[in-house]
């Protein structure tokens, strides 16, 4: 071939490749301001105590991407925090093990819509544990650290890890989203901040947490929760789905309430036992 169509042919391959990558960026900015349209879309209600009316789609989109989770200097093995449960022990259970319904919770501690979520529905979901009408399995992911940047939502992930270690997780976690901080001020990447609120559970803050906090020990764990989740295909945080069927909304009809979740509750352990009563959560 001659030298000049060579060169014709090596330039059109590299224009095709610049516009690739534009139409890719360009695709990339369309999927961050749709997800952040449709997570304005939440809204809480101001007039009701305990309602959250939730859009089709809820809380931060997850995008079709490889997990990332803040990223940490070594990728050791995946240590499971103790008492972890379920498929390669990536939940953490909060309840009676023979409670006759479970709630399956997948949140990011850095995401605002998963403390709305918690503020709102934290007392009933308390109550429904106590009575053994359900026991929760938390699974913590990382989307936030992915979509803004920063590693808050890995850091306060471990943590919470750490105080499952001292037997204080449904206390700890708790509190992290009562103290949860700005979406864009990533204030839990600082284990200080972390170790800091650990006071505010009784007994938790000890040296064996503080050095799970500052070794990162469930780092890795917490990484392969949150590629469980992307691979899992949902759409966002908080998903909440109750004996495996989503409650944003139930069935596509009935908002999320207090008492819609009672009531869902009730129709699902119809003419079963409720399991062992647990002690209540404790923490400020």
């Amino acid at each position: 071939m001659p030298p000049r169509v060579v060169a014709a042919g090596v330039s059109e391959k590299n224009e095709q490749g610049k516009r690739a990558a534009r139409d890719r960026l360009v695709q990339q900015r369309e999927r961050q301001k749709a997800r952040e349209r449709r997570r304005r879309m939440l809204i809480v209600g101001a007039g009701l105590v305990g309602v959250l009316a939730l859009a089709a789609v809820v809380g931060v989109i997850a995008a079709n991407t490889g997990d990332n989770g803040g990223k940490s200097k070594t990728a050791g093995p995946a240590v499971a925090p103790s008492g972890a449960t379920g498929k390669d022990s990536l939940a953490i259970q909060v309840g009676a093990d023979n409670a006759p319904s479970t709630l399956t919770v997948w949140e990011d501690f850095r995401c605002p819509v998963c403390a709305q979520f918690e503020n709102a529905f934290r007392d009933t979901i308390h109550q429904l544990e106590r009575t053994g009408q359900i026991k929760v399995e938390y699974h913590l992911a990382t989307i936030i650290d992915r979509n803004l940047g920063g590693s808050g939502s890995l850091r306060a992930a471990n943590a919470a890890a750490c105080a499952q270690d001292a037997g204080k997780f449904s206390a700890y976690h708790d509190v992290l989203y009562r103290n949860q901080p700005q979406e864009s001020v990533d204030a839990f990447a600082d284990n200080a901040k972390l170790i800091e609120l650990s006071g505010k559970v009784p007994g938790l803050e000890t040296a064996g947490f503080r050095g799970c906090v500052e070794d990162g020990k469930h780092d890795s764990w917490v990484k392969k929760s949150n590629t469980a989740f992307l691979k899992a295909g949902f759409e966002g945080t908080p998903t909440a789905l109750l004996n495996g069927e989503s409650i944003f909304p139930k069935k596509g009809s009935e908002p999320i309430t207090a008492a819609n979740l009672k009531k869902w509750v009730a129709e699902a352990n119809k003419g079963k036992k409720p399991g062992t009563v647990t002690p209540a959560p404790s923490g400020s």
